[in-house]
């Protein structure tokens, strides 16, 4: 069986069932690693470090939106 026949499986159970599927599959098989590597956090430090420098330069977070609906014609 496939992964798409599993998930249509899936959502044909009650929503009791589905939330205690998802539970068991995380359990078992993890969720995403969170851990950053030593240059993640070198580059979030260095790009808060800017923005604490020049908190006027960012871009307001409606305006990103706004871009990336236009750009990949989201809605």
């Amino acid at each position: 069986m496939s992964a798409t026949e599993i998930l249509e499986q899936i959502e044909k159970l009650p929503l009791a069932e589905r939330q205690e599927v998802a539970e068991l599959v995380m359990e078992k098989y993890g969720g995403l690693d969170e851990t950053l590597t030593a240059e993640q956090a070198a580059e979030l430090d260095r790009r808060l470090a800017e923005f604490e420098k020049n908190p006027r330069r960012g871009i307001p977070l409606e305006q990103v939106k706004a871009e990336m609906r236009e750009r990949f014609g989201w809605q």
